[in-house]
């Protein structure tokens, strides 16, 4: 007998594009998916440091309170990260750092990234997920799997959501780290980010090897009267 994909026999299921955060996880439970992985990344805008993606597998149980990462304060973030790590099924976390964004470009380096991340998770579990929720509105090139790009995906999905928290706190704790071996740029405080502080700190001192060459910055002196 023919073995079908959910695909071919759901052709015309898609995620919900509204309601609560959860909404598309519970969709795919309703359709069959029993192993679902969300990804998210974050910094892909800094001027410095790694860009850093992770995967999430919901577990039976999830703390309260779990949302799009930047809508949540520091504290309740890194709260959220150590819950969430005892409480998934799997979880993977992976970073590409500057000199490699540089060589290949951003996009492509956020792409690494998630596939580092998710091959985490596929060791961990054993096997391929059913299916792939990828933050955004681009799917993950060249993944041999079920996959869907959410615009919006980490406040509409709970493992989406866990998995920019995840990828967050530990974006935040690799710049404060490096913060402490190129003190100078405010890297705890803006975490790489294009901000006055930053870019005044940058003409002063130059770049140090954790930022991105490949990457225009606007000089502060515009930002003067």
């Amino acid at each position: 007998m023919q073995q079908l994909s959910l695909s071919a026999l759901l052709p015309d299921a898609d995620p919900p594009s509204s309601g609560p955060i959860g909404a598309v996880d519970r969709w795919a439970r309703e359709n069959g998916y029993s192993t679902v992985i969300g990804v998210d990344e974050v910094g892909r805008g800094p001027l410095a440091g790694p860009v850093v993606a992770a995967a999430v597998v919901l577990g039976e149980g999830l703390p309260d309170g779990v949302d799009d990462s930047k809508k949540l304060t520091d504290f309740k973030r890194r709260q959220l990260a150590h819950q969430i790590v005892r409480s998934v099924k799997a979880f993977g976390i992976a970073r590409v750092e500057a000199s490699r964004i540089d060589e290949i470009n951003i996009l492509a380096a956020t792409f690494e990234a998630m596939r580092a991340a998710i091959l985490q998770v596929e060791k961990r579990l054993g096997r391929k997920a059913d299916l792939l929720l990828v933050d955004g509105k681009l799917k993950l090139p060249h993944y041999l799997g079920e996959q869907r790009a959410l615009v919006g995906g980490d406040h509409r999905s709970l493992a989406i959501a866990s998995a920019s928290i995840l990828a967050k706190v530990s974006r935040d704790c690799r710049m404060i780290a490096l913060d402490k071996r190129y003190p100078g740029y405010g890297f705890a405080q803006h975490k790489g980010y294009g901000t006055l502080q930053h870019r005044i700190a940058l003409e002063k001192l130059g770049p140090c090897p954790e930022h991105r060459k490949s990457f225009a910055f606007k000089s502060a002196e515009l930002n003067k009267t």
